[in-house]
């Protein structure tokens, strides 16, 4: 695998940006990885991190460049701040950043494949809210989607929210009143989701240890899904919010991902 650590400008954000990607290698003689790449672009899983970190730490926290080396996959992680990958109320437009910008910069600078197959999206905390976000609102584009004790329920947001905190939500989704139901709330995402032919519908994976205090909000978002019939794929087990599950999990996920074999 290679890796690029990039800096990049955006028109979108008004301002200089980075992301890491993680590049298929066709490798024989490197000691105890053996990489695979297909000929052409490249399927390419962005994969998105939590509220307090950045574009650097999957790599500094899981195996994620070994455990995609088998796949044949490239992996984008780009830096969002604590955006909760929206176009912010008061900030920047972070949702139309990741959502529009990013793959197309990505794109133009590394050999990514731009076919809705060949697409995927993965993130844990608040990037596994920003990972279903763009398969349930940009359907056309991703295959499969997947989250990792993801913060799902805007609810979640402003009930344990305090004094401080509130104006930040504030700050990013707006009022609550304003918020539920509107275009950053995946409840409400997934009725609008659920009216499409099912061949339309990317593929939804979603797990949370049980232990994990985000763990009600997975359930109620799980028992949503299914009773609109979207092709949800739930796991849970003990865990809880920390690092040591999702470098497991993140493997699960490029297993289950509908990728093509090399």
């Amino acid at each position: 695998m290679a890796l690029a650590q990039t800096s990049f400008f955006s028109d979108v954000l008004g301002l200089s940006c980075s992301m890491n990607v993680i590049l298929p290698q066709q490798t024989k003689r490197q000691i105890g990885l053996e990489g695979k790449a297909a000929d052409g672009r490249f399927p390419v899983l962005y994969l998105l991190h939590g509220l307090s970190d950045d574009h650097s730490i999957w790599l500094r926290r899981t195996s994620i460049e070994r455990y995609a080396a088998e796949y044949g996959l490239a992996v984008v992680m780009p830096a969002v701040a604590r955006s909760f990958y929206t176009d912010m109320k008061v900030g920047h437009r972070y949702w139309t950043f990741v959502s529009e910008e990013l793959p197309e910069i990505a794109g133009a600078l590394f050999p990514l494949s731009d076919r809705r197959e060949d697409t995927f999206a993965a993130g844990l905390s608040m990037g596994g809210y920003g990972a279903f976000k763009l398969g349930l609102a940009c359907p056309d584009r991703f295959a499969a989607v997947a989250s990792l004790s993801g913060g799902l329920d805007i609810r979640g947001r402003y009930d344990r929210a305090g004094v401080v905190a509130l104006a930040e939500v504030e700050s990013i989704l707006g009022k609550r009143e304003e918020a539920l139901g509107g275009p950053n709330d995946l409840f409400a995402l997934a009725e609008q989701l659920s009216s499409l032919p099912k061949a339309r519908q990317p593929l939804l994976y979603q797990c949370c240890g049980t232990e994990d205090f985000l763990y009600g909000e997975n359930v109620a978002f799980r028992e949503h899904a299914r009773s609109l019939g979207l092709p949800l794929t739930y796991e849970e087990g003990p865990g809880e919010h920390e690092w040591g599950y999702w470098d497991a999990q993140i493997r699960r996920v490029l297993e289950w991902l509908p990728l093509q074999q090399l």
